[in-house]
């Protein structure tokens, strides 16, 4: 069970950075290599595709953390995170304008990947955690 919620926090992680890389680097690469605008990762649906994947990947990575190590804290703090992602991508730069929308993914991203290390340091420094297989 302890790989499981380890590979899942790193995966998690991954996925956030990845979110945040997105948001920041597209306009640049959008500008450099104009190609790049007929790809559909430049549009809206990148972001409720990733939210797709963050969402029961993260959920179940904090919890099964939280079962073990009881941190209510570190569970709080990735549902945040979540919370903020969901939003930046429901909202969109429609409502938020494409600077609000991107200053809210990233600050989403870097909660839940607090939240996910957190979890995972938590778990791996915990007496109850992961000692399963060992």
């Amino acid at each position: 069970m302890r790989n499981i919620q380890t590979l899942a926090d790193k995966t998690a992680i991954s996925l956030s950075f990845l979110c945040a890389i997105h948001c920041l680097a597209m306009p640049l690469l959008v500008t450099l290599l104009p190609a790049l605008v007929a790809l559909p990762m430049s549009d809206e649906a990148f972001h409720k595709w990733m939210l797709f994947g963050v969402i029961p990947i993260s959920a179940a990575a904090l919890l099964m953390g939280c079962k073990k190590h009881k941190r209510y804290r570190v569970l709080i703090t990735g549902f945040i995170g979540l919370s903020i992602l969901a939003a930046a991508a429901l909202l969109g730069h429609d409502l938020l304008g494409e600077t609000g929308e991107k200053t809210l993914t990233v600050i989403g991203a870097a909660v839940l990947a607090i939240g996910h290390f957190w979890n995972y340091r938590t778990c791996q420094n915990h007496e109850h955690c992961g000692h399963d297989n060992e």
